[in-house]
Formats: C-alpha cells, structure tokens, sequence
C-alpha cells in the first residue's frame, strides 16, 4: 500500500479535528498491521522491518520520526501511533495471522483439523537455495536482482525461476530463504481468482449469474446484475478506486471497518457499470462471497482453502490473514514463501491441474488471462496479462515477457509471471520503491526473455 506525499501532514496531524484523522490512521493500521504480519508470521525483526521497509514508503518516510510503536511479543500484538495519537492495533492468531482489531475481542485461532494434509511437492525442491546448473540462467538472475540506480530500486529479497516444473535457479537476499513467507499485497487477489474457480468446478458459483451477495437480492437493486466475472474484471461499477492515499475509500476500508465485504457491497455502484476500474473493494466483495460459500466463519475458509488449494499445491507456508467478520483479506494480507507463490503460478502453468487432479475448471486458465476491454494496462480476470493490444502490453513483450504470458501483481513489485507455452514461472518479492512499477516490470520481463532463449538456445 503507498501513500503519495500531500503537503503539511506531520504537522496537521497534531490537531485531531484537522480533517486528516482517517489517512493518519490508515497510516498507523498500516504501520500496525504489517509489522504484526512480519514479526509473527514471516518472523522478521520489526525493527528492520520499519526501517528498510515502511520509513521509506512515500509520506510514511516523513511521517517516520513521529511515528511510534510496541510489538506485545506476549500477546503478540503490535500498537502504532502517530505524534502520540491515532492509535491502531492488530494481533496474532494462529491460522488466521493478523487481524486489526476494533474492540478489546480477539479473533480465536483457527485449527485445519483432518484437512491440515499437504501433497508431494510438485516442485520437489530441496531444502536449501538451487543454484542454476546453466550459467545463462545465473547471469539472467544476477541481472535480475541487480539495482536500476536513480532514485528507484527494486530491493529483491526473493526470486524463484520455475521451468518444466522443477526450480532451475533462485536468489535471495541476506535473511530470506526459501521458507521465509513473504506478504502478497495485490498478489492475493490471483489467488482468490483460484478459490473462486475451485467453486465454479464444483457447481457452487456461476461467473455469468448475479453475485450472491444478500444486500443485493432485490431484482429492483441496480446492483443485482452485477456478475461474478464483472467483480473479478474490474468492470463492476464499484466506486472506491484504488489511490492508496489514505483518503480513499478502498484503504479505510481495510482499517476502519471490521465487515470489509459488507462495507464494500454497501457501495452505491457507478452507473457506468463496464467501465475498468481496478479496486480492492471489488475483491473484498468475492471474499464475502467466498466466505458465504464455504460455511460463513474464517475457520471455514481457511479449511475449505487448505482442502482444496495449499494442500493439493504443497504451499506449507501460507498464511491467509482476515477481518473481524471472518472475510479473507482477498486485495492483500496473505503470506507465503516465494517457492509457494511459484506454486501457485505453476497451477495455472499447468492448466489448472496439480497432484493429478483438476483443481480449476477447464478453460479457467485461459478465462483469467484473457484481456478485459478497457484495461489499458492489460488485465484480466484476477491476473494482469500480455496477451491484449494495449502499449503496456506490447511493451512488456518487447522486452521479453511471452506473447501468452500473465502475471499476478501486488505493490512494491510482487510478481507472479506464468507462460504455459514456455513452462515458466517466476515469483519474484520485496521491498521495491518504483512508483509506477515500471523498473520490476522490465526486470521480471527481461528474465522471463533470458530464461526462454537459454532453453530454447544450444548450450
């Protein structure tokens, strides 16, 4: 999440009636939740965290030296504060990660019970690092995890290459390894487009149907239309946007609203209707649906989530993180380690099928890639794509990404790129400051094109 930079912040702040208490305390449910996230799931110092990470993220590295916190390692709680007020708080809780609290109740921890079983690695990847056999690919990775100078840097702590199935190469900063999970931001919503999918192959979902979202069961409810596929393609009329500036919408719905979906179907819907617009609000709505579908409770998710996903996969070490009201946090908030993000991108690599068994519906794949009108940067269904006529497309091709390929993206540069007609995947993560994300998107695109020409070139 970025905040862009507005004038006078830090000391306006002083005054809690000055009309920036609501993206102050984004600011602080940011700072909270992700150092929450870092220190008991992914088990990360929180004071480097703070430091090398949320210090330099745009208006927090000004807001910085007035912005305090505790991390409750006996609660497991972290507590954030900006200029002595506007305080926020998440805690921990086994099986849920971490939650922004609004009252004094914690979420209770979630046990997987009898569906807790993981698979056989499709990965089959040892313990430590592969390093590439192929020095073109270890070049390619060098290349990769180098910086772009200026002003901007990508700060890699993890890069996965998968090819034919197996990791033929990977990088990591000094740290991070294999295991260590890292935070998905927007990346998440390519994996509720796979949960989503696992409801449509057993008949529980229609992508062309009305959203079964109560609020809206009225045929007299301009927004009864509105279809899973519009909501998944960005094209539903849901009106928060997407400016991560504090004042929208769409983050003080992360961190002022225990129901994130119920205050995201609230919504009155632009009229406009198929007009792209790229929102998290139209994901906190899938992930109520999703939550209705499977039983209504966290735990059920969670479950239905282990059952039929990150156990088939082998992703051991997923972390979904939910509201108050047992949504999943389907924009942002899931971590994971890098290889376990691959996995994920080595599903769809593989037509929707892992361990043998169709995981996604026939056709799926295809389905989320496929450019959405209007998506002038290519989108499609959950997953950015490069398969459309857009400039943005064309230009991630030319310098390097396959003609079919499409990736999960989430901000500060996570990536997920998969091209099935080259068996590729690389997941790429870290701390990037590249405000339009220009520089990750040339790097991973220059290594998806190194990748595919040393295969495809004699040794």
């Amino acid at each position: 999440m970025k905040f862009p930079a507005f004038a006078l912040l830090a000391s306006a702040a002083l005054l809690q009636g000055c009309g920036l208490e609501k993206p102050i305390r984004v600011a602080t449910g940011n700072v909270a939740h992700v150092l929450c996230s870092e220190t008991f799931v992914a088990g990360r110092d929180p004071d480097v965290i703070f430091r090398d990470y949320i210090a330099r993220m745009p208006v927090l590295d000004r807001m910085a030296p007035h912005i305090r916190y505790v991390v409750d390692r006996q609660d497991r709680e972290v507590t954030a504060t900006f200029a002595g007020g506007f305080a926020m708080k998440a805690a921990y809780a086994a099986g849920r990660g971490c939650t922004i609290l609004h009252g004094a109740t914690r979420p209770a921890p979630i046990s997987l019970g009898a569906d807790a079983a993981f698979a056989p690695d499709p990965l089959d990847a040892p313990p430590g690092p592969v390093t590439p056999a192929d020095p073109r690919i270890a070049a390619a990775l060098d290349r990769a995890m180098a910086e772009p100078g200026g002003k901007l840097y990508l700060d890699t702590k993890a890069l996965v290459v998968v090819h034919d199935g197996r990791i033929v190469g990977e990088r990591y900063a000094a740290g991070y390894g294999p295991a260590t999970p890292m935070q998905s931001w927007s990346v998440a919503k390519s994996q509720i487009n796979a949960l989503i999918g696992v409801l449509v192959r057993e008949g529980r979902l229609q992508v062309d149907a009305p959203a079964p979202v109560p609020a809206w069961a009225s045929p007299n409810d301009p927004r009864h239309a509105v279809t899973i596929e519009a909501l998944m393609r960005q094209v539903s009329g849901q009106p928060f946007g997407s400016s991560n500036s504090g004042f929208d919408r769409s983050t003080q719905m992360q961190f002022f609203y225990p129901d994130t979906a119920a205050y995201a179907e609230s919504a009155r819907f632009d009229p406009k209707g198929a007009r792209f617009s790229y929102t998290d609000g139209n994901y906190a709505i899938l992930s109520g649906i999703l939550r209705r579908a499977v039983g209504g409770s966290a735990g059920d998710v969670a479950r239905f989530a282990h059952r039929e996903l990150f156990g088939p996969l082998s992703m051991t070490t997923m972390t979904m993180e939910f509201d108050e009201a047992g949504n999943p946090m389907g924009a942002s908030y899931m971590l994971a380690s890098a290889r376990d993000w691959a996995r994920l991108g080595l599903l769809f690599a593989n037509d929707g099928v892992a361990d043998g068994r169709r995981i996604l519906p026939e056709g799926w794949v295809d389905w989320s890639a496929r450019p959405t009108p209007g998506a002038l940067l290519g989108y499609g269904a959950g997953w950015w794509t490069n398969r459309g006529p857009t400039r943005a497309e064309a230009r991630r091709r030319a310098w390097g990404a396959p003609a079919d390929s499409f990736f999960a993206s989430g901000n500060y540069d996570q990536t997920i790129l998969v091209s099935p007609s080259e068996h590729l995947v690389i997941a790429r993560f870290g701390f990037a400051q590249d405000p339009d994300g220009r520089a990750g998107a040339m790097a991973i695109s220059r290594l998806a094109g190194d990748v595919v020409r040393a295969f495809h070139a004699p040794a």
